[in-house]
C-alpha cells in the first residue's frame, strides 16, 4: 500500500481487526521510509458495479460517494456513525448481490431513502428534498404528512 505522506511503495501492517460487522478489515499501517501512520480498510467486492446516470453516462460505483450522501443528509443529527456505516454496507451488499452490474441512480436513491427513513426522519426529509426535486413548501408538507402517518401507524401497530 502506497504511503499517503511520502508516496513510498512500501508500508507495514501493524494491526488488523474486523470492521463494519465483519464486512471489512481495518489495518493500521506504518511507512518504513517516513514513519507516517495511516489506516486502510479492505472490503470484499463481489463484482464491479456501474452506475447508470440519468444522462445515460456510466460511471464506476463509488462507496465513498454513497457514504457522503448519508453524511450530508445526517449532518448535525444525533445518528451514530456506526449505524451509518452499517446502512452503507447494507446497500452495497444489496447492490452487489442483486446480480446486476449496472444500477440506475434512481434505484440507489430509493435504497438510500429507505435506509434514511429507518435512521432519522430529518435526514430522510433532507435527502428526499433533493432526490424528489422538491419545488416548494407543499412538497415538504406532503413528505412530513407521510412521515407523520407512518409514525402514527407504527404507534398503533402494537395495540392489536
Amino acid at each position: 500500500m502506497r504511503c499517503p505522506y511520502c508516496g513510498s511503495e512500501d508500508s507495514q501492517v501493524k494491526d488488523s481487526r474486523p470492521a463494519e460487522d465483519g464486512a471489512a478489515i481495518r489495518r493500521r499501517r506504518v511507512c518504513p521510509d517516513c514513519g507516517g501512520r495511516f489506516t486502510t480498510f479492505e472490503r470484499v467486492q463481489l463484482r464491479d458495479l456501474q452506475v447508470l446516470k440519468k444522462t445515460g453516462r456510466r460511471v464506476p460505483f463509488d462507496r465513498d460517494k454513497l457514504a457522503k450522501s448519508f453524511q450530508i443528509a445526517l449532518r448535525k443529527r444525533p445518528v451514530d456513525p456506526e449505524r451509518i456505516d452499517r446502512a452503507v454496507s447494507g446497500i452495497v451488499r444489496r447492490l452487489e448481490s442483486s446480480g446486476e452490474t449496472e444500477i440506475a441512480t434512481d434505484g440507489i436513491g430509493l435504497l438510500v431513502l429507505e435506509a434514511l427513513k429507518a435512521l432519522d426522519d430529518v435526514g430522510f426529509v433532507r435527502y428526499a428534498s433533493v432526490y424528489r426535486d422538491f419545488s416548494g413548501p407543499q412538497d415538504f408538507e406532503r413528505t412530513i404528512a407521510e412521515l407523520t402517518a407512518r409514525i402514527a401507524g407504527d404507534s398503533t401497530a402494537g395495540d392489536d
